[in-house]
């Protein structure tokens, strides 16, 4: 219990974080819950595995096309209000899945995903450039460990209970209750108070978007130590959206069990992406070492999921999906504190949204690539799932080689910067 009280102070003693945190349980419990019931639509229609991976493609592509627009939104307009308006118009879009019956309307699911996921571009860069903004130094990592272990915590329930709503209520009901979550979360964020500096009304690039775009590119490039850790997320998910996305053919194609199976690892999935930046943190203890670290949470994920290429057992998959996603529930959580850390408040959005753009870019590519393997017969499931595993252990190994050094550099620096008497 004892370990919980720095998680039980933060939300009981500060009430924006906690408003905040809330809007992120209601909002991603929407997410996941309503998430089922578009693959329960493109199922129902099509019985293609390119149509199943292209809305996962979508949705990606959609984040990431307009993620630089996004991020310099949530650095030029007040985030709080960004956030409100973004959950109201995600109600709206959500319903939009409401009116479709057919095989001649599963386009529209397309449109719709693409419309949701470009008011999630900006909310969720939004709400993580926010959290410094309502956290102290000491609070920002409990802060950003909680909302990895809700994030988990939902993602097992959201799935679950998404399924079984799905399946018995059958999917308008969800797209109703999805709208409604929301509206809740809107309504959190209507209550906390959210500080926030702003790019001043009198700098000239106010008028020029694509010049606060390019500022904003140009900052990453000028500060490689916060360029480092933007490129975290995007690196492992080069292998790991293919891998997830393949644990939904796994689930029916290997072990023979459908939705069951699915969600049963989904769930092993979530547990070890809480339980894992805990870990991590005890593991890791100094912030210097976290580059490092993900690295070789890159090649630990990578090597426990080319073991599962290798086994048929439901149990040793449960076990070997855990271990995996504790690595990157730990890569994804170190890079999120670093990049809190390191960017300014002015540039904080498009920094968030930089990432968000190499992340869903590279899980898009990943997904399309293993779909196509498979659709065209190039190799099996097994093969396919093998080759997507060397290649994150390669990634993690060619982390270390090459963006690591650098840190150490950096690192270096700073303790000799630390060491210098001032003035």
């Amino acid at each position: 219990m004892a370990g919980l009280q720095p998680y039980i102070k933060l939300v009981t003693q500060n009430h924006d974080y906690r408003r905040l945190w809330l809007s992120q349980l209601v909002s991603n419990f929407g997410d996941w819950f309503g998430l089922l019931a578009v693959y329960a639509l493109i199922t129902e229609y099509s019985d293609s595995e390119l149509l199943l991976g292209l809305i996962i493609v979508v949705k990606m592509m959609s984040l990431a096309v307009f993620s630089p627009i996004a991020g310099y939104i949530t650095d030029r307009f007040n985030r709080r209000r960004l956030m409100i308006w973004c959950d109201l118009a995600r109600a709206v879009i959500v319903l939009g899945f409401l009116f479709i019956h057919s095989l001649e309307w599963l386009w529209l699911s397309y449109v719709l995903m693409a419309l949701q996921m470009m008011m999630s571009a900006v909310f969720e860069p939004a709400r993580t450039s926010s959290i410094p903004n309502i956290t102290s130094a000491t609070e920002l990592v409990n802060a950003n460990i909680l909302s990895s272990l809700s994030w988990s915590i939902i993602f097992t329930m959201g799935m679950g209970i998404g399924g079984l709503a799905t399946g018995y209520l059958g999917t308008s009901p969800v797209f109703i209750l999805d709208a409604l979550s929301y509206l809740v979360s809107a309504y959190f964020i209507y209550r906390a108070v959210i500080p926030q500096k702003t790019i001043s009304r009198e700098d000239e690039f106010h008028q020029h978007p694509l010049r606060g775009i390019k500022e904003g590119f140009q900052f990453l490039k000028d500060h490689p130590h916060v360029l480092r850790p933007t490129l975290a997320k995007g690196f492992i998910n080069i292998s790991l959206g293919a891998l997830v996305y393949l644990l939904v053919l796994v689930s029916d194609k290997i072990l023979l069990m459908g939705s069951v199976g699915l969600g049963l690892l989904y769930a092993s999935r979530g547990v070890g992406t809480a339980i894992g930046p805990v870990i991590g943190r005890r593991v890791f203890r100094d912030e210097g070492q976290w580059i490092k670290a993900m690295g070789i949470f890159m090649f630990f994920c990578g090597l426990n999921y080319l073991l599962l290429g290798f086994t048929q057992s439901l149990l040793m998959m449960l076990l070997l999906v855990f271990l995996a996603h504790a690595a990157s529930g730990s890569n994804w959580v170190m890079s999120t504190v670093l990049l809190q850390r390191r960017a300014p408040d002015v540039f904080r959005g498009r920094v968030f949204s930089t990432e968000w753009l190499f992340f869903t870019l590279t899980q898009s590519v990943s997904v399309i690539t293993a779909s196509l393997i498979l659709d065209n017969d190039i190799l099996t499931l097994d093969q396919t799932i093998v080759v997507f595993s060397v290649l994150l252990v390669v990634t993690g190994i060619v982390w270390n080689l090459f963006i690591s050094s650098k840190e150490k550099e950096y690192q270096r620096n700073v303790a000799r910067l630390k060491a210098e008497p001032s003035g």
